[in-house]
């Protein structure tokens, strides 16, 4: 059977980069010039909050989640990379150490993973999920349902054929001591929702069934803390988007903030029904036990801490749960006013117009986030032919589609709220739009290849089109034409979910090929902002000893 060329090549240069621990530390050297350059891009931010609120037990919980948070990190390494000792003893140079850690392997996430080490070729779309020398016709061929799980990997037998083995298999050694840690950590719980979770999850990590476990996470209403922890989502692998990569979160409740949003999960049937499409298109009715909550991150581990850094969660990811019970939606409030001042700010000074800086407000950007998170649970989750669900009908571009149909419909549903009166005066609509805009620049800073790059790229150019916002060629300044963009979004919005309703694969790959790229003017403007030193992203000072602990 002839092999795939690219997968055949990638996989023989991991091979070779990784298989050996014990080369040299000249090993490997860096493929770019400005290795630190690149990190310094990315500006340090100490993950911590006020601690006392929290219960003893809370307190003597807290190590226990960090430790199992750091195996988390460890086996996304092994998914994206494979033996990071190995690759870290061949590397001298201090910033490229640095820099191979912020993007958890020798692929820059934000440069459409550009190898930046030598030797080392492209990234294998499908990372350590499957084997690396694997065509799709051969997957196609191999009949089992399991294979397609998010919680499987493809591996040969001895016999070179493909077979599947369960994540609670293949990582057996590292899930048993998290899932031990995890009882442990109940055995602290003051709250009774979060003692049932960590127990179910604990068992989740040794079955592989995490349904269970996801209902008694929805079913948490009264927790301080919080602990996202599990294979969860599915970016990294970019052969298929069926495979879910390890992360961990570490989270602390903010009561203030998590009481002003409570209100607005009671609204999503509401918002789902008044959504601009044909009613077949938002038939599926969101479970009203949704959450909105605000939250201090104090660590990141694994996936969602590799290249760019998430500033808010929607899970769990599970159609079923969505039906069921809705989804939460938690804003990660200190990672998120960091990106707002340290980046989101100074872009806005360089690329808006002024007369519109007025408009930039950190509340927008909140809410942009936060109506991203909601707008995951709206629209449809299987298709109307009833085949299955969409993600399964547009393959590898569902995540892509998934993220662009929550940024629209997120923009959409403030202008839904407003209309109900739910956000106070009209100035709140403008604000979102144009801190819209200005965080479309932040976010096309991390490149075009990820599915959120995608969604972000999808977006601008669709709005160019539609003349949403227009630029100074003098000033080389954007300003938003209101009108213009308020019909733009409610186009996209409706294309996005009758695309998404109608399984419609083809046209999901048309709209990505045809407007998920950056263009020539927009990368000169990109360039602006990296010489202004503006930073790209934020990296963590994280860990007990940041938290006081």
């Amino acid at each position: 059977m002839k092999k795939s060329l690219l997968y055949l090549m990638g996989g023989l240069l991991t091979l070779a980069s990784c298989k050996d621990a014990k080369q040299t530390k000249a090993s490997y050297e860096s493929a770019i010039p400005d290795v630190k350059e690149k990190v310094e891009e990315f500006i340090p931010v100490e993950l911590k909050t006020d601690l006392s609120q929290l219960t003893e037990n809370e307190r003597l919980m807290l190590p226990i989640l960090f430790e199992a948070g750091k195996i988390m990190d460890d086996l996304f390494w092994k998914q994206a990379w494979g033996d990071k000792g190995a690759l870290m003893q061949g590397i001298q140079d201090d910033y490229l150490k640095k820099f191979v850690d912020i993007n958890y392997g020798p692929w820059e996430r934000l440069n459409n993973n550009t190898s930046f080490i030598k030797g080392i070729g492209a990234k294998p779309l499908g990372a350590n999920f499957y084997p690396q020398d694997m065509t799709k016709p051969e997957f196609d061929a191999l009949e089992n349902e399991a294979k397609n799980s998010l919680y499987t990997l493809l591996k040969r037998d001895d016999a070179g054929k493909l077979t599947v083995v369960p994540y609670h298999e293949a990582y057996q050694e590292e899930l048993t001591k998290v899932s031990g840690l995890l009882k442990k950590a109940a055995g602290y719980a003051d709250d009774e929702g979060l003692k049932d979770y960590l127990l179910k999850r604990s068992e989740a990590l040794l079955t592989g069934e995490y349904f269970e476990s996801d209902m008694a996470w929805m079913s948490m209403k009264n927790n301080t803390i919080d602990f996202v922890v599990g294979p969860i989502e599915n970016y990294e692998d970019a052969l298929y988007g069926a495979k879910a990569a390890f992360e961990a979160f570490i989270l602390v409740k903010d009561k203030e903030w998590s009481g002003k949003l409570a209100h607005f999960a009671t609204l999503l049937p509401q918002l789902q029904a008044a959504l601009p499409v044909d009613k077949k298109y938002k038939s599926e009715v969101p479970g009203s036990d949704s959450d909105l909550g605000a939250y201090e991150v104090i660590f990141y581990g694994g996936d969602c801490n590799a290249g760019s850094k998430t500033i808010a969660i929607n899970l769990p990811n599970d159609p079923k749960v969505h039906v069921e019970k809705g989804s939460r939606k938690l804003q990660l409030k200190n990672s998120m006013k960091a990106k707002f001042d340290k980046i989101l700010v100074p872009i806005s000074q360089l690329l808006i117009d002024d007369d519109q800086q007025k408009n930039i407000s950190f509340n927008a950007f909140f809410e942009n986030t936060m109506f991203h998170e909601v707008a995951h649970g709206l629209g449809i989750k299987r298709t109307l032919d009833g085949k299955g669900t969409v993600r399964e009908a547009l393959k590898e571009t569902a995540s892509a589609i998934e993220e662009g149909k929550a940024d629209i419909l997120g923009l959409y549903m403030v202008d839904m709220l407003t209309d109900m009166n739910e956000l106070g005066e009209d100035q709140v609509l403008m604000d979102n739009y144009v801190t819209f805009m200005a965080g479309l620049f932040r976010s096309i800073r991390f490149g075009a290849s990820s599915s959120h790059g995608k969604a972000n790229m999808i977006r601008f150019n669709y709005f160019k089109e539609k003349g949403a916002f227009s630029r100074n060629g003098e000033t080389g300044k954007y300003r938003v034409d209101f009108e213009k963009m308020r019909k733009a979004m409610v186009e996209l919005s409706a294309d996005i979910l009758i695309m998404q309703g109608d399984g419609d694969y083809a046209k999901a790959k048309q709209m990505i090929e045809e407007k998920g790229f950056i263009q020539p003017e927009l990368q000169a403007d990109l360039d602006r902002i990296a010489q202004a030193g503006i930073p790209r992203d934020i990296v963590f000072k994280q860990g007990k000893n940041v938290v006081g602990l």
